[in-house]
């Protein structure tokens, strides 16, 4: 009998302790805010697809813009819808942070190279941030639950 309560002490433990150590990942869904209002815009998706990283918009909070188009884009997205456009594309992780890709501002029709990571003292903050040459903007995305 006391073997087996080692035992399950032991496994209690070590799933307790997987938790610790295990720092919070850039993947999952983060409300974008909008630098002006400080209000959420909408949810972007942050995923792996091969060996990089990418995140497309799932949601619009402004119902009145959910059909909204990207006349802005070019190519092949060129006029199509903001909801489920890829705005983060072919990000490779770099020290806990994942950069080399870019992201594009749909409202602005701007692609800047990016650099998005989980703040280190409060895993519900991404930062993302655009660059532009020397000039960069920083974000903070909240994720959502």
């Amino acid at each position: 009998m006391k073997i087996r309560q080692t035992l399950l002490y032991i496994m209690f433990l070590f799933i307790a302790l997987q938790g610790f150590g295990q720092q919070e990942t850039v993947f999952g869904k983060w409300k974008t805010i909008d630098d002006e209002t400080g209000e959420a815009k909408s949810t972007v998706e942050i995923y792996k697809k091969g060996d990089k990283v990418f995140g497309k918009v799932i949601a619009i909070t402004d119902v009145t813009q959910q059909d909204e188009i990207c006349n802005l884009c070019e190519g092949e997205e060129k006029n199509t819808p903001i909801l489920g456009l890829e705005i983060i594309k072919n990000l490779k992780e770099d020290d806990g942070a994942y950069s080399g890709g870019t992201v594009f501002d749909p409202e602005k029709g701007k692609k800047y190279k990016a650099k998005i990571w989980v703040d280190e003292d409060d895993p519900s903050i991404l930062h993302l941030r655009g660059y532009i040459s020397i000039f960069y903007r920083t974000q903070n995305w909240i994720r959502v639950k």
